[in-house]
């Protein structure tokens, strides 16, 4: 039985944003939900640096070579568990109390019901017991064009990280796109409207439109179109996905997916992914976006103009800056709990008198737009929490643009000098 891309463009969608610049911003998002923190935290700069600076960016600050998202057939549908209606038995106290099952074919009717008239092929679903999350998959087709439309429901924490990166528009620098709207409905739920592209460099034409919808209790509603019969490596069959935004945010308020949502049942530690349970070397708190974005600013070399700025809520912050000479992107991570990655991350590289590990590259920004350089001065701190600072500068403005200038505005001096600058130390 076919399976779908589970739910998800945008962990970026930049977040999601800025998550989603390496080949296409899809992410199961009831797996971000649930994974660990501090491997997520690991995982952050290499996601970003992934997304921002193609393979030689993965292959400087990457551990195992991991991105961020999971990545689905060449069918756009998802490969991460198997539709088989397998499901995991509640507890007592849980059976007690919990709604009644709500099964795959219900939750795909409801999808076929809410859309407008036409013919589905290749469905797909998984009820709410079903792990990992109940969705709905169909081949739609209205008589302009076959179009995939899928349909993901999850609970989220209300008022979390993963709340707002559902619900804010991402950052156009990293995630291109046409429109983004987020409001607050009446009933106090928010919804985001996205209307943009499978791939951030458009290196092919299938767009991507989605409606999400998180209400005050942490019920998650996720849609999602093509206009394409499938996410990936099909060609497109009409000029625009066929819901329109405000179709889309019907579908996605209809009372019935709440309902769905509730007969979700509450997890139990056995059914725990390996690998998501606490561990006991949790990093310390993240650090303040704001506080990086501010210091990355201040440790700019004179002689630039900063033209953007941008970052997110921890670890990360970015600005493009011009020297007269056309513009380019410089970005900072900063995290903790990175000292048992070290020699991974810096094998070969150079260790300071004072313990302070630096590794450097200079290579390909990113291998889909030729030209594209990135220069990386990657660092950690001695001590016990494993304090690290990574510098990369581009040569162009925005990830995937076309470059603007011959080389990075930094020198490697100059943003190894910045890395190394005791300014982070009032961070940690």
């Amino acid at each position: 039985m076919p399976e779908r891309q589970d739910q998800e463009y945008f962990e970026e969608q930049l977040s999601a944003a800025l998550r989603e610049t390496g080949g296409g911003f899809d992410a199961d998002r009831s797996a971000l939900v649930a994974g660990g923190r501090v491997r997520g935290r690991r995982a952050l700069t290499r996601r970003r640096a992934g997304m921002l600076g193609g393979v030689a960016g993965v292959a400087l600050v990457g551990v195992g070579g991991a991105m961020l998202l999971p990545q689905g057939n060449s069918d756009g549908r998802d490969v991460s568990a198997a539709t088989t209606g397998a499901t995991s038995a509640p507890s007592a106290s849980a059976t007690a109390s919990a709604p009644p099952p709500v099964s795959a074919d219900t939750v795909l009717g409801q999808l076929k019901e809410l859309l407008p008239e036409g013919e589905f092929s290749q469905e797909d679903a998984r009820g709410a017991a079903d792990r990992p999350s109940p969705y709905a998959y169909v081949v739609y087709d209205d008589g302009e064009g076959a179009a995939a439309i899928s349909m993901g429901l999850s609970r989220v924490e209300p008022g979390s990280a993963e709340v707002r990166q559902v619900t804010e528009c991402p950052d156009e620098t990293f995630v291109p796109h046409d429109s983004c709207s987020s409001t607050r409905l009446p009933d106090g739920s928010q919804l985001r409207l996205f209307k943009g592209y499978e791939y951030p460099d458009k290196r092919v034409e299938t767009k991507l439109w989605t409606a999400d919808l998180v209400t005050n209790e942490g019920q998650h509603v996720s849609l999602s179109e093509w206009n394409a019969p499938a996410q990936k490596d099909a060609p497109v069959s009409r000029p625009e996905p066929p819901l329109s935004a405000e179709q889309l945010k019907e579908v996605v308020t209809a009372e019935v997916w709440r309902r769905v949502v509730d007969a979700i049942p509450e997890p139990s530690e056995s059914a725990q992914p390996p690998g998501d349970a606490p561990t006991a070397d949790v990093p310390p708190s993240a650090v303040s976006g704001k506080n990086v974005g501010e210091t990355l600013a201040g440790l700019l070399p004179e002689g630039l103009d900063v033209v953007g700025k941008g970052g997110q809520e921890e670890e990360f912050a970015y600005v493009v800056v011009d020297d007269g000479q056309g513009e380019s992107l410089v970005q900072v991570n900063v995290q903790y709990g990175m000292g048992d990655v070290a020699g991974q991350l810096y094998a070969g590289g150079e260790t300071l008198p004072d313990g302070t590990r630096i590794a450097v590259q200079q290579g390909a920004g990113d291998d889909r737009v030729p030209g594209v350089l990135m220069w990386t001065v990657d660092t950690l701190r001695p001590g016990e929490e494993g304090f690290r600072v990574v510098i990369s500068a581009f040569n162009n403005g925005a990830p995937h643009a076309q470059p603007s200038r011959a080389t990075p505005a930094l020198t490697v001096d100059q943003l190894r000098k910045m890395a190394l600058s005791p300014e982070w130390d009032e961070l940690r």
